[in-house]
């Protein structure tokens, strides 16, 4: 499977999905196959002590830090600042595995990194119900609110659907 791009050699990746589907990892290995910088939003997004940016802010830094590079691969959802990657972007990445995968990765992660800040500086891994939640209501609440998104930008931007971790695999072999 081949991307595309729109202006010379630029490439603009969105990755998008569930928590715990494995977006930071397909983003992290297809940066390093496709030689590109990824963009990791939690880092950028996540102030110490899980601390959340003023909105207007979270918006202005990411659009500046979009811009900043001609071609990326961004990997986090951020509902209030999902158009501004899907409006530069020329592919997303879903990756819409089923929410059993899910949950079962975000408590392995839980389990193995508790107390320890992988997502973000000075933010450790916790326990968090909400966050369990957000991934349970995923397929039913969230998943038609991107794919609306998505379809808003169906026009210019590529879109590419993951929907097992197989799919993903062969995804990534494509690009080695």
């Amino acid at each position: 499977m081949k991307m595309h791009n729109t202006e010379g050699n630029r490439r603009r990746i969105a990755v998008v999905g569930s928590s715990g589907a494995g977006k930071s990892t397909l983003a992290r290995k297809l940066g390093q196959q496709l030689e590109l910088p990824v963009l990791s939003l939690d880092r950028y997004y996540w102030q110490p002590g899980w601390q959340r940016p003023p909105r207007q802010q979270w918006r202005c830094d990411q659009a500046a830090m979009l811009d900043a590079h001609p071609s990326w691969i961004a990997d986090g959802n951020y509902w209030s600042t999902l158009d501004l990657r899907l409006h530069r972007a020329d592919t997303v990445i879903v990756v819409d595995l089923p929410r059993r995968v899910c949950l079962a990765r975000a408590l392995r992660r839980l389990l193995q990194h508790r107390g320890r800040a992988i997502q973000a500086p000075g933010c450790p891994e916790r326990w968090s119900w909400g966050f369990f939640s957000y991934i349970w209501s995923f397929p039913t609440r969230h998943r038609p609110r991107l794919l609306a998104a998505l379809n808003e930008h169906a026009d210019h931007t590529r879109i590419i659907m993951l929907r097992t971790r197989a799919d993903v695999r062969q995804f990534l072999s494509g690009h080695g």
